[in-house]
């Protein structure tokens, strides 16, 4: 065994200075150092040895292992060092070439579209109001008017962080819309003067968040701009005034916009605005469905009850609430047919934008 040994040191090592380059040096190793290589095939036949052979064997061929692992580190370093010089030599770089262009970061299409929406209501008299993603129970459903037994509390709707307590309900979700923003901006205005609360314009935007199943045109996560306005002697003339003058500085003067009843539990009326569709021009296609029109926004008067839980006495005073969706609103303007390219992280369709 000590012989074999022996001659497989000394073979391995002539081979190996024959050797000119990496891909080669490589196949070196693969033939002299891998599993099935003589040496680690001699690694096997130690246990055949006598008692009074094995140490010596053994100590021999861990010897010879790292013998050739040096030598192969050796001759890698000594390849890589005259390829470099080689380089250095043969090959030139014009300092004179431009340098590779530096590509800046830009804002998503969501973040722009979104930022142009407020800007808008923002020059309307609305002020921006924030409010939470985790919400309670009672903000995202009780306060606005949806009971218990709603359907908007199925399971497919909403994502609760929790479980069930006494009533049936949850006790924290995450929201399912930005209407609770309202209450909470009610309450944060009411509180200022109890007796005589001020009047809110307010723009609440903000990620939400729908158990459901994402497709071309629902996702999971969105994000909405919600629209409060509350004083006294509000109607729903003040509320289609705004939306027209809105949606004709965020779409085209010259577009046609109608708007259809509707409900929603936290106002009353209610009513859905949509805009002629961009992609057919009101004769129908597959993205409108056939019906010329595109819905842009929900909205109505805030439900009395609503008014109430704020803070704000609906004998006196009335408002009018709106919800937008941005990406919807982007989808119509470049005639996207797919939601779900918003939040893909590919480069070429962000791009674009």
């Amino acid at each position: 065994m000590l012989e074999i040994l022996k001659e497989i040191e000394s073979t391995f090592r002539q081979s190996l200075d024959s050797i000119a380059d990496e891909a080669a040096l490589e196949a070196w190793r693969l033939a002299n150092l891998g599993k099935n290589s003589p040496l680690m095939k001699a690694f096997s036949g130690l246990g055949q040895l006598s008692r009074e052979e094995r140490p010596a064997a053994g100590q021999m061929a861990n010897q010879v292992k790292q013998a050739l692992e040096t030598a192969f580190n050796e001759k890698l370093g000594k390849l890589k060092a005259e390829a470099l010089a080689k380089s250095i030599q043969e090959e030139k770089l014009d300092v004179t070439l431009p340098g590779r262009p530096f590509r800046h970061g830009r804002q998503h299409p969501a973040t722009t579209n979104l930022r142009r929406i407020l800007s808008i209501l923002a020059e309307m008299g609305f002020q921006v109001y924030t409010a939470r993603d985790v919400e309670s129970d009672e903000y995202n459903f009780q306060l606005l008017n949806i009971p218990p037994y709603h359907p908007a509390r199925e399971m497919q709707d909403t994502f609760y962080i929790d479980s069930k307590v006494e009533d049936g309900t949850y006790s924290t979700v995450l929201r399912t819309h930005t209407s609770p923003g309202q209450i909470r901006a009610m309450r944060e205005f009411a509180a200022m003067n109890p007796e005589n609360p001020p009047s809110i314009r307010a723009a609440l935007p903000g990620m939400v968040y729908r158990f459901e199943q994402i497709t071309t045109r629902s996702e999971m996560q969105f994000y909405q701009v919600e629209g409060l306005a509350v004083g006294e002697n509000i109607t729903f003339s003040d509320l289609k005034g705004t939306l027209l003058e809105f949606a004709r500085r965020m779409f085209a003067r010259e577009a046609r916009f109608r708007f259809r009843a509707d409900h929603f539990p936290f106002t009353e009326p209610s009513a859905e605005m949509d805009v002629e569709c961009y992609v057919c021009g009101g004769k129908g296609c597959p993205v409108c469905k056939k019906s010329g029109w595109l819905e842009i926004l929900g909205c109505g008067m805030v439900h009395p009850r609503v008014l109430q839980n704020g803070g704000y006495d609906p004998r006196r005073y009335s408002g009018f609430a709106f919800g937008m969706g941005t990406e919807r609103q982007l989808m119509l303007r470049y005639k996207i047919n797919d939601i779900r390219n918003f939040w893909g992280n590919d480069i070429r369709f962000l791009e674009q934008f």
